[in-house]
């Protein structure tokens, strides 16, 4: 175990041996470890490194911290980051949320990931670094497979840029319990009323965490052509029904212990349904971030 006390030290440590693995919460880590599910050659302890336990808004943009928790998130961003804070909300007991962070959901890269669906409605960009310097990734483009990301062997996540929401947000997940669930399905949903755009995230029912690109196409198209941010006028039942089924199609599901890949598509349809439905009821009775 190699702990870091400061960020410094954290990127020499991990250029010095890139086979250690991070570890801030642990929530995903001590699992696999627990399950010899994986055996890395050391880890290193990212706990009291106080720079990634901060957030900050830069203009229109929150930076958050890779260290900072769960419950942090929705105690302290909610008005800022909505769509994030309800998803953070569901994801394991309080003490998981207490020790869980985004960036280590991010390291992951699961495709059941709680905080991923959010940050793809947002347009989030993954900040990482290394000695070598710092890059910044779209998070779209950050998974690059099952449990895998774009990160090189001495990078370490060190933030991400969430623009902070100006519209309602929603996030809906579907698992085979209430509580402390891996989700079978999820999505979450963004409306932007300063761009006039629709941002999406699929969640648990693709190889990787994805935006439904149609769908938020047809949807933005629709809500300009009919003067719908501007009226607040109710969405038609066409138009809500044709996002739902663009969302379901553009996930690419498999059967698995937790569901089967038809009843993924058809939970993913009932989400998008549901949570344009209240995310749009929101924005017609005046709400804003």
């Amino acid at each position: 175990m190699v702990r870091a006390a400061t960020w410094a030290d954290a990127l020499a440590a991990k250029a010095a041996d890139p086979g250690l693995l991070p570890v801030a919460g642990g929530t995903d880590v001590m699992v696999e470890l627990n399950f010899d599910r994986r055996r890395p050659m050391g880890l290193l302890d990212l706990t009291r490194v106080e720079d990634l336990a901060t957030w900050s808004v830069h203009g229109d943009t929150v930076v958050l911290g890779a260290g900072v928790t769960y419950a942090r998130v929705v105690d302290e961003l909610a008005h800022l980051l909505p769509g994030l804070a309800m998803a953070s909300r569901t994801v394991g007991s309080p003490q998981i949320r207490n020790r869980g962070t985004v960036g280590g959901n991010l390291g992951s890269a699961s495709p059941a990931g709680d905080a991923h669906p959010p940050l793809l409605a947002a347009g989030a960009v993954v900040e990482i670094e290394s000695v070598r310097g710092t890059r910044r990734v779209a998070v779209e483009e950050f998974f690059a497979g099952p449990k895998r990301s774009v990160l090189e062997s001495d990078e370490l996540i060190r933030a991400v840029h969430v623009p902070c929401a100006t519209g309602p947000e929603q996030f809906s997940k579907i698992g085979t319990r209430n509580a402390m669930v891996i989700a079978v399905a999820s999505f979450g949903l963004r409306l932007d009323s300063s761009r006039k755009r629709v941002g999406t995230g699929i969640g648990s029912a693709a190889p990787t965490p994805r935006p439904a690109r149609e769908a938020e196409d047809f949807l933005t198209a629709e809500l300009v052509s009919a003067g719908a941010w501007e009226s607040r006028e109710p969405i038609g039942p066409s138009v809500v029904r044709r996002f739902a089924e663009l969302v379901a199609s553009e996930s690419a599901p498999i059967d698995d212990v937790r569901g089967s890949a038809e009843y993924r598509r058809h939970a993913l349809g009932v989400m998008a349904r549901r949570t344009l439905t209240w995310a749009w009821d929101e924005y017609r009775n005046g709400v804003a971030a």
